[in-house]
């Protein structure tokens, strides 16, 4: 936390440099060419220090934008009447406002082809498409990536992804790749949340681990792609915030049911909470 504050505070020197470039570019004769302006010494005067460097560009987080949007992209689906059960992965420090993704930025997200089963990427973005439908967030797809999942992943990766955060690495694996997926275990997914000095934390990338080998017969299967779609939904429902409940009747049950291919009423009603979190345009 304290190097984000003092990225803070070397962000308003440059602010001040700035001015004084801008203010500097206004004084300038014929042809362009700046006037001499006379500098008056007085006897004994100190000597006039020289400006202040310019900060550093940040380390472990991207370059704050010039002019970051502070209203929200979309907006939340309307809870069903009455809600459902539901519950959060992360709480803000109030304990009762989920930790959420900024929905005044878009969430950026890439695909990890290799293992990938036939007709999977089609799935991933259909699923995508019904969480941003329901949360009011902007997902965007930026392609393809051959990043290997880990569970160190870094969230700020400038060598690779550039001057933001990570996006969201979705991607197939197997449990020698991915030890979390041993056993039965056929997704997991989350996301890292940051924060600023004493503000809220919000997500910024996360990453969804889907079992290939296990997942792939399914495919196979006359009804399989409606049941794959669920549980990449279900995966997806981890990543932006939502937990598991011990109500089946919900799809964030950690049991795969393969009736329920859709959200119910209580992912509905967590989604839109989720959706509705607070614009941090500091990060």
């Amino acid at each position: 936390m304290g190097t984000l504050r003092r990225l803070v505070r070397g962000s308003v020197v440059v602010l001040v440099v700035l001015v004084a470039v801008v203010a500097a570019g206004a004084l300038s004769g014929p042809g362009g060419i700046p006037w001499a302006v006379p500098v008056t010494v007085l006897p004994g005067a100190p000597p006039v220090p020289p400006p202040p460097p310019p900060p550093e560009k940040p380390r472990d987080r991207p370059t704050p934008e010039d002019d970051p949007r502070t209203t929200p992209i979309g907006v939340p689906l309307p809870p069903p009447p009455g809600g459902g059960t539901h519950a959060f992965t992360k709480l803000q420090d109030d304990g009762v406002t989920p930790v959420a993704y900024d929905p005044c930025k878009p969430v950026h997200y890439v695909l990890r082809p290799q293992g990938a089963p036939a007709g999977a990427e089609a799935i991933v973005h259909e699923a995508v498409a019904r969480i941003a439908e329901v949360t009011g967030l902007r997902f965007v797809h930026d392609g393809y990536s051959d990043e290997p999942m880990a569970v160190d992943r870094p969230i700020f990766q400038p060598e690779r992804y550039g001057d933001r955060w990570a996006p969201v690495l979705i991607g197939w694996h197997t449990e020698q790749e991915v030890p979390a997926l041993a056993g039965d275990v056929v997704g997991q997914a989350g996301s890292a949340a940051v924060s600023l000095g004493s503000g809220p934390r919000v997500y910024v990338t996360g990453s969804v681990a889907l079992d290939a080998p296990q997942l792939a017969p399914v495919l196979d299967r006359r009804d399989g792609r409606a049941v794959v779609a669920a549980i990449v939904l279900h995966e997806l429902g981890h990543l932006v915030g939502l937990a598991h409940v011990e109500d089946a009747g919900q799809l964030m049950y950690p049991k795969v049911q393969e009736e329920l291919t859709d959200l119910a009423a209580g992912d509905l009603a967590g989604l839109a909470r989720l959706g509705a979190g607070p614009c941090v345009p500091q990060l």
